[in-house]
């Protein structure tokens, strides 16, 4: 689907996807042409779905994150992950096998906020029950 240029241009995007076609173009040693093409073909195909942007770890050690385990009616799955996706501190939501249907990744500003955001999660409509797990130290992300 992708051969070994795409690749790279891929991995120059991942370092810095606000990197302007020109610095990407002289970093693979292609024409801006060559660029701008690349990228609307790996857009058009699905391979690039978007840009977004990636917090400092400054600002991402000043959060509060837990991994909230949610039970849901089958009937309203739909319109659970929706009500989820407007919720602006989760962000990832996570179909699983076991007790659970999902997990939810939620970030927050304070152990206060969070507490707002599980009750909202636990009153969405749909939702049967909830278990959160505070995360107090990330080992590891890739």
């Amino acid at each position: 689907m992708i051969n070994s240029h795409d690749e790279k241009l891929i991995g120059l995007l991942r370092g810095n996807a606000r990197a302007s076609i020109s610095d990407l173009a002289r970093n693979l040693d292609v024409s801006r042409s060559t660029v701008q093409s690349r990228l609307l073909k790996l857009e058009l195909s699905g391979v690039i779905k978007g840009y977004s942007v990636e917090f400092g770890a400054a600002y991402i050690a000043g959060l509060v994150s837990a991994h909230v385990s949610i039970k849901v009616r089958q009937k309203l799955t739909t319109q659970t992950t929706i009500a989820l996706k407007h919720i602006n501190q989760v962000s990832a939501l996570y179909a699983i096998s076991g007790e659970y249907d999902m997990i939810a990744l939620v970030a927050a500003q304070s152990l206060e906020q969070l507490n707002h955001i599980l009750d909202d999660i636990g009153n969405l409509d749909g939702v049967e029950r909830t278990n959160s797990s505070v995360v107090l130290e990330t080992k590891f992300t890739r």
